[in-house]
């Protein structure tokens, strides 16, 4: 039978997450609470273990797993061409219930399943689950429950489904979160929610319009005043007409006429640019 550790103290939690992290690197399987419900993990850069994980959740590679990291800038050293706004969705949720599908750095060396060239990727609010990812580094979590079967909230949930295939249970207590992760497809121009979770569309797109708003308000700023513009001010601080500004002729009543002429200018917004398709499981 499979060890259970119990975490719920500092002192079981430091054992098992050196007895797991050791196991997770020669390519055991571990049961793991996250901030969602309980995840089954494998060291994301073994192709082996990788698919031992999704055979002990009947699933196959059309159903590739999302990647757990443990911290915000691993982002950069696992996907490529991240929108800004996917990096403001990063600042506001993570860590935290959103998985962001990016378009995958084409060098890395791993075997996830049919990803179309992509990575989802989470960080998540679980202090059990950052220590396994801070000793071993990114790992493929999928819901810890067999394909079409509901989702794990303890450790025995897990253990009742997927049995021998994992080597390692680590028992953090009923997860508080009990919904999964919202994942959202950034690959494109515009996000696309592909499945709703404990974040709803609404949460999603405040942040996304409202990094928006920010990147063009700053690009005002950052264009000041145009170059060509034909005022120019003087000591006593009245404006003066220059170079095609001209005079008309006085008339005897000593009347004159100035003219004076401004200029503006107008930028668009800019814009930004397929990805696989996702499981109800996590």
């Amino acid at each position: 039978m499979s060890p259970v550790f119990d975490c719920t103290t500092e002192a079981g939690r430091s054992e098992a997450v050196t007895k797991t992290a050791e196991g997770v690197r020669r390519g055991a399987l571990v049961v793991l609470p996250t901030d969602t419900v309980y995840g089954i993990g494998a060291d994301a850069f073994d192709g082996e273990a990788v698919k031992a994980l999704l055979a002990a959740k009947g699933r196959g590679p059309d159903m590739p797993p999302p990647v757990l990291v443990p911290e915000a800038r691993t982002i950069d050293g696992l996907a490529t061409q991240v929108p800004a706004y996917a990096r403001a969705l990063v600042e506001e949720f993570w860590p935290g219930p959103l998985t962001l599908v990016l378009q995958a750095q084409p060098s890395l060396v791993w075997d996830l399943g049919e990803t179309g060239g992509t990575v989802a990727l989470r960080m998540p609010d679980d202090e059990v689950a950052l220590e396994v990812l801070r000793a071993v580094g990114p790992m493929a979590v999928s819901s810890a429950n067999r394909h079409g079967y509901p989702s794990s909230r303890t450790v025995l949930d897990a253990a009742s489904q997927l049995g021998a295939a994992v080597e390692f249970y680590l028992d953090g207590g009923p997860s508080t979160g009990g919904l999964a992760s919202t994942i959202v497809d950034c690959t494109r121009d515009e996000p696309v929610v592909l499945r709703l979770g404990a974040l709803s569309e609404e949460d999603v797109m405040a942040v996304v319009e409202r990094s928006r708003a920010d990147a063009l308000q700053l690009s005002d700023a950052d264009d000041g005043p145009a170059d060509d513009d034909p005022a120019a001010e003087t000591d006593d601080g009245t404006r003066a007409a220059a170079d095609d500004a001209a005079a008309d002729s006085q008339t005897d009543a000593g009347t004159q006429t100035d003219a004076q002429t401004d200029s503006g200018a107008e930028t668009d917004a800019p814009t930004q640019d397929e990805p696989r398709e996702t499981s109800t499981d996590e």
